[in-house]
Parts: C-alpha cells; sequence; structure tokens
C-alpha cells in the first residue's frame, strides 16, 4: 500500500481480468487495496479484457463480464472523481505499445514465464493460443503506458512485474530515457497476499477451478458463503494449542486465520490467541467475510439498475486514460525512430 509520508502523489497502475466469478481472493488481495490506495496516489485501474482473449470465449458473456466486474469495483468503493477507471480495449495504445514491448523482449524471456509453461503443461501446445505467450508484454505494455510507480499486484504475478522493468531498463538504455521503472507493491504474507481455496488450502482460490466449494463468491447467497466457510478443511487434532499460525504443518487452519486477520487488520498470529476451538473460529470468520461481502452486493444492485452511470463512468475513464497512455506510446515511437 501507499503512504501517506511520500512526498508527492505516486503514480499507481493495476487491472483485474473480467473473466469468471470474482471471489473473496480478488476482493482481499487486490480490490481493497485499490480502495484504499486511491486517495494516496494518482491511481489508475483498468479492466484488462483484452487478457481475456487468451482463451475461448462468448462474445455477449465477455462483454458482461467486463461491465460486471466495472460495476463490482465501483460497489467496493472505487470513487471515479478520485481514480481513473476505465476498460484496457477502449484504450489503444495499450494494443499498440505492446508490439513495442514484443519487439524489446526475447523469446528465451517469455518462454521461461511459469504461469504459461503450467497453462501450457495443462491444455497442450495446440490448444495454447499464440496470446499466452505474449501477453507479458501486453501487460508490460499496460503498466509502461502510464508512467507507472506503483504496481500491486499479487505474488503470482511478480515473474511478470520483472520482466516489465527489464524491458523498460532494456528500451531505456538501448533509445534513451523513455518509461518509468515501476515497483512491485505485493501485500506481505498474512494481509490478504494469497487467499487458499477452503476446500484445498494448498491451491489457490481461482475462478476457475475444480473445487467450487472451497472459493467464495462475491455474488453468493449469504447462506451459501457461511456453508463454504464453516466446512472449510481444518485439522484431525484438536487439543490444546491445535488454533495456531502454521502455514506448513496447518495450512487450513492458517488460511482461516489470515481471511480473519486481512478483515480485522490483524497479523494471525494475534487472532490465533482468540481461539481454542475450530468451530468458533469459522463463525468468526463467516461472520467477518459477510460482514465485507454484504454491503458491497447492495451497492452492486443498486449500481446494476444504473447503466448509464456506469457507461459515463467508464467513457470518462478511457478519455483521461487516453490522454496519458498516447502520449507515452508516441514517445517510444520517437525514441525507436517511427
Amino acid at each position: 500500500m501507499l503512504s501517506s509520508a511520500d512526498p508527492k502523489p505516486q503514480r499507481v497502475l493495476s487491472g483485474i481480468q473480467p473473466t469468471g466469478e470474482p471471489h473473496l481472493g480478488n476482493l482481499l488481495g487486490a480490490i481493497r487495496y485499490w480502495v484504499e490506495d486511491q486517495t494516496l496516489g494518482d491511481c489508475y485501474y483498468c479492466v484488462v479484457d483484452l487478457h481475456g482473449l487468451t482463451v475461448p470465449g462468448d462474445p455477449a458473456e465477455r462483454r458482461q463480464g467486463s461491465l460486471t466486474m466495472a460495476t463490482l469495483l465501483l460497489a467496493a468503493g472505487l470513487d471515479p472523481d478520485t481514480c481513473t477507471l476505465f476498460l484496457q480495449s477502449q484504450v489503444p495504445a495499450h494494443s499498440q505499445l505492446a508490439w513495442v514491448m514484443e519487439c524489446t523482449a526475447s523469446f528465451g524471456e517469455l518462454a521461461r514465464m511459469t504461469q504459461f509453461k503450467d497453462k501450457t503443461a495443462k491444455g497442450g501446445e495446440q490448444a495454447a493460443r499464440v496470446g499466452l505467450f505474449t501477453y507479458p508484454c501486453l501487460m508490460a505494455a499496460d503498466i509502461l503506458a502510464y508512467d507507472a510507480d506503483r504496481v500491486p499486484v499479487g505474488e503470482d504475478q511478480r515473474q511478470h512485474l520483472e520482466l516489465t522493468r527489464d524491458l523498460a531498463q532494456r528500451f531505456n538504455a538501448t533509445y534513451g530515457t523513455t518509461f518509468v521503472v515501476p515497483q512491485a507493491a505485493i501485500p506481505r504474507p498474512g494481509r490478504g497476499a494469497r487467499i487458499m481455496n477452503l476446500a484445498d488450502p494448498t491451491r489457490k482460490m481461482s475462478k476457475t477451478t475444480d473445487l467450487p466449494a472451497g472459493v467464495v463468491g462475491l455474488f453468493d447467497e449469504p447462506a451459501d458463503i457461511e456453508r463454504k466457510v464453516k466446512r472449510a478443511v481444518t485439522d484431525t487434532d484438536s487439543g490444546p494449542g491445535s488454533v495456531r499460525y502454521d502455514r506448513e504443518s496447518k495450512p487450513g487452519v492458517s488460511n482461516l486465520l489470515e481471511l480473519l486477520g486481512t478483515l480485522r487488520g490483524e497479523d494471525p498470529d494475534r487472532v490465533a490467541e482468540g481461539y481454542s476451538r475450530y468451530g468458533d473460529l469459522k463463525a468468526d470468520v463467516a461472520r467477518a467475510v459477510l460482514d465485507a461481502v454484504e454491503p458491497i452486493q447492495r451497492r452492486f444492485k443498486e449500481l446494476s439498475a444504473e447503466r448509464d452511470y456506469v457507461a459515463d463512468v467508464l467513457a470518462t475513464g478511457a478519455r483521461r486514460a487516453n490522454d496519458v497512455a498516447s502520449a507515452t506510446l508516441q514517445r517510444a515511437y520517437r525514441a525507436v525512430g517511427l
């Protein structure tokens, strides 16, 4: 997160994909930090709909998913008068600058990206889109187009952020100082950086999973949320000291402690001191999750009835983003001789 002691507002850029149903991990690992940081910097937040093209999808569902995600971000507390919210595809400089980044990156760098290797291993090379291979270049363009000082990302995106830094430094060394080299802003462990699946705490809570019972969707009914939390995997032992924060030997309990600690703003170790039984912990986690999610659900329903308002917010955001990104693109074009 940003600090109010910073001498000047920093430029911040972060994005979220609109594919799949948003879940608690998205809220605690990203969205809530966006809301907190928006008053402390010059913040640009985008729904990265172009990234969603790396997998097949229905056009109507894709369009609705982008609108749903934008509406959710507003419902969670983003203020369009304070930050800039927009759809990535509405700012042409993203894809234009991505080509410049593709011509800066090497094949070897992209082939080493862990996410590409993992997804290719699951689906096979014949099923993988070329965009899945090159999308780190688009992500780099997303960031560099805004002269971003800081980039809030999850731990799983650290490798892509490091590639962005490498590309910016290489470009600057070759063509002269053109891009700001960004810094990652990764939440520290125990503060929502990596929320795990409640049914299998060794796996990250994800939009795409074969264990939906362990994913708390932000649009789930309250009764469903409570049920999922109370059925969360813990441990077989229940003696003294069984409720403790220990990611290695007690991943299930530790995940619940991280959830509650994140929502309360406390360290998981401190949270554990207040419990001796799993049932009490689960009940409090369920209540805390509902307290965080239900106001967002209510506001989302209100905003969903104001489609013109959401469309206006996105149009205004795209104009603001265009002004900044197009200037950066022209600067890069001049640097390479275009």
